[in-house]
């Protein structure tokens, strides 16, 4: 097979590469200052994203995203650490009012809308849209015997 070449770059090289990625700005592509939080509780993970008035997702995070595994994924610390890291992310687009949406019935539901109280934004209003079925479900069939 033949010997592998290694291919090594100067410090100067790497140095102008870091430099150029640097320069680039992160910047958003829509400037708004009222949003939406929808909160997706399960038994199993916390999911928050902020959208615009529209729908338009401007920042999301969950708590796979924020580090959590397995079990810890579910509970409300994690939560409140989704909710700062969304956060974050949403004061650098602009939003100080919010709405939220509270979706499920997980253990992280309360702190996850203490933690964005907390961070300073406005809330406006706060709304459960947890799917409730009307009729439950169909029931077994008759037993044979």
């Amino acid at each position: 097979m033949g010997k592998k070449r290694i291919i090594t770059k100067s410090a100067e090289e790497a140095l102008v590469l870091e430099k150029q990625k640097a320069e680039v700005p992160v910047t958003a592509k829509r400037r708004t200052t009222r949003g939406l939080a929808h909160i997706q509780a399960t038994y199993n993970n916390t999911v928050i994203s902020i959208t615009d008035e529209q729908g338009n997702v401007l920042a999301s995070s969950s708590a796979g995203k924020v580090g959590f595994s397995g079990t810890k994924k579910s509970t409300p610390f994690a939560a409140s650490k989704i909710a700062e890291d969304v956060a974050e992310k949403a004061k650098k687009i602009g939003i100080v009012e919010i709405g939220i949406f509270i979706k499920g019935i997980g253990a992280g539901r309360e702190s996850a809308v203490r933690a964005l109280a907390n961070k300073g934004f406005m809330i406006n209003f706060i709304k459960d849209v947890t799917p409730v079925p009307h009729n439950g479900p169909r029931p077994p069939k008759p037993r044979r015997v």
